[in-house]
C-alpha cells in the first residue's frame, strides 16, 4: 500500500487529502481518495500521480465527513473522475453509497474497516487497516490529556473500539502524521473520557471495568 499526501502548504485552508494506492499499481487495486478538501491546486497534484496503466485515476472517493474543508472539491473531483463516492452523510450531493459502522471498503490493495465515531460531527468515520495497522481519523480527537467536559456518547463507543485495535500509523485530517505505536495515547484518552462522564452517565460503568478495571479516576 502507498499514501500519498496530495494537500499543498499554500495558506489556502483545506485538510489532508490521501491517495491510497496499491503497493504495485495493480489492475485490482482501488485508488483511493481519502477526504478531497477544498484547494483547487489539487488537480494538478492528483494529475501528476503515478497511478497505473490503464486504470482510473480515481476509483472512489471516500469521506470522513461532511464538513467543508474536507468535501467542498467534491463536485469537480467528480466531474473530472467520476469515481464512486463513499459517505456516512447523505446531506452531500454526490454521494452514490452510504457508508455502514463496520463495513469493509478496499482502500488501493488492502482492506479498511469504518468505525462510525461521532463528535466532531455525527457523522464523523475513521478508517483502520487491521494488515498495516494504520488508521484515517478524519477529524476525530484522538488526544485528551485532562479529566472533565462532556462528551457524546457514541464518541466514548467509537473511542472503545479504537482502543480494542492495535494502532501504529495514524494519518490525520490534519497536520502530519504520527508514525509510532499510538496505543497507550488511545487508551488514556478513552480513560479520561471515562473519569469525565462516568458520574453523568453511570452505562459507562461497564465499559470502564471492561476496559481496564485496575485504573482508578483521579
Amino acid at each position: 500500500m502507498k499514501i500519498l499526501n496530495l494537500a499543498a502548504k499554500n495558506g489556502v485552508y483545506s485538510c489532508n487529502v490521501y491517495l491510497v494506492l496499491g503497493s504495485w499499481n495493480a489492475l485490482r487495486d482501488m485508488n483511493t481518495l481519502v477526504d478531497v478538501g477544498r484547494d483547487p491546486s489539487l488537480f494538478e497534484r492528483l494529475d501528476q500521480a503515478s497511478t497505473g496503466v490503464g486504470k482510473k485515476r480515481v476509483d472512489q472517493v471516500i469521506l470522513t465527513h461532511s464538513h467543508y474543508d474536507h468535501a467542498a472539491n467534491l463536485p469537480a473531483v467528480r466531474e473530472r473522475y467520476a469515481p464512486v463516492v463513499h459517505a456516512f452523510s447523505s446531506s452531500l450531493e454526490g454521494v452514490d453509497s452510504l457508508l455502514e459502522d463496520g463495513e469493509e471498503l478496499r482502500l488501493g490493495d488492502r482492506l479498511f474497516e469504518v468505525l462510525h465515531i461521532p463528535g466532531h460531527s455525527y457523522d464523523s468515520i475513521c478508517l483502520y487497516c487491521v494488515e498495516e495497522r494504520v488508521l484515517f481519523p478524519g477529524d476525530t480527537t484522538l488526544q485528551i490529556q485532562t479529566v472533565g467536559g462532556s462528551y457524546e456518547i457514541g464518541y466514548v463507543l467509537g473511542l472503545e473500539k479504537l482502543c480494542r485495535r492495535d494502532i501504529r500509523g495514524i494519518y490525520p485530517g490534519h497536520g502530519d502524521p504520527i508514525l509510532r505505536n499510538y496505543n497507550e495515547v488511545l487508551r488514556s484518552t478513552l480513560r479520561n473520557v471515562l473519569c469525565s462522564m462516568r458520574q453523568e452517565d453511570p452505562s459507562l460503568a461497564r465499559i470502564w471495568e471492561d476496559f481496564d478495571p485496575r485504573k482508578e479516576c483521579p
